[in-house]
């Protein structure tokens, strides 16, 4: 199996190739839309590069009465943590090309959490940027819902998964929303 930077790089690769000669976007699928509730907290991001944009995703949740944040990001070790955010409020630059909110704004917990990611397997297994920002965060809200948003370009057959990566609920592309039925 190949191993984590040399898949990051591929998949990045393709990214990039595949927004540079698309004008897709990514559309709030039916079952995404059918589990939001009024006063849920959604937590989207900023999309950065040739990243899938949330944003159809984000204004969906605002239409269903959802509260939005976004991640604050001060570090490559600090935890992300979550702020309350306002579709076309402005945004501060952060770390990493990061665009996120004042960091005076309030933190909330998120109930869904929208994820970018460098790739991603049937399993709903994920590859992100490496830091693990967003495992700890996984682990820090266990009862969230875990969303990652990507270009269908970024499905690889298996995605290798040490024990502290934590599997998706769902994946949302382009194509459409691919999620493990609930139990």
């Amino acid at each position: 199996m190949i191993d984590k930077p040399a898949l990051r790089a591929k998949l990045r690769a393709d990214r990039d190739l595949f927004a540079a000669q698309s004008s897709t976007a990514i559309v709030a699928p039916e079952a995404y839309v059918e589990r939001l509730k009024p006063g849920m907290i959604v937590a989207t991001y900023c999309a950065v590069g040739s990243e899938a944009d949330p944003t159809q995703l984000a204004a969906a949740a605002a239409a269903a009465g959802c509260r939005l944040a976004l991640p604050f990001v001060v570090d490559r070790a600090a935890p992300i943590r979550f702020l309350a955010w306002e579709l076309g409020a402005p945004l501060v630059a952060g770390p990493f090309s990061l665009r996120q909110p004042d960091p005076s704004s309030p933190e909330v917990v998120p109930d869904v959490i929208l994820t970018p990611l460098v790739g991603f397997d049937r399993r709903l297994d994920r590859l992100g940027q490496g830091a693990g920002h967003y495992d700890r965060a996984f682990a820090r809200y266990e009862s969230a819902w875990r969303v990652g948003v990507a270009w269908s370009v970024q499905e690889v057959p298996a995605i290798p998964a040490d024990i502290w990566d934590v599997p998706l609920h769902a994946i949302i592309t382009e194509e459409g929303m691919l999620w493990r039925e609930e139990k």
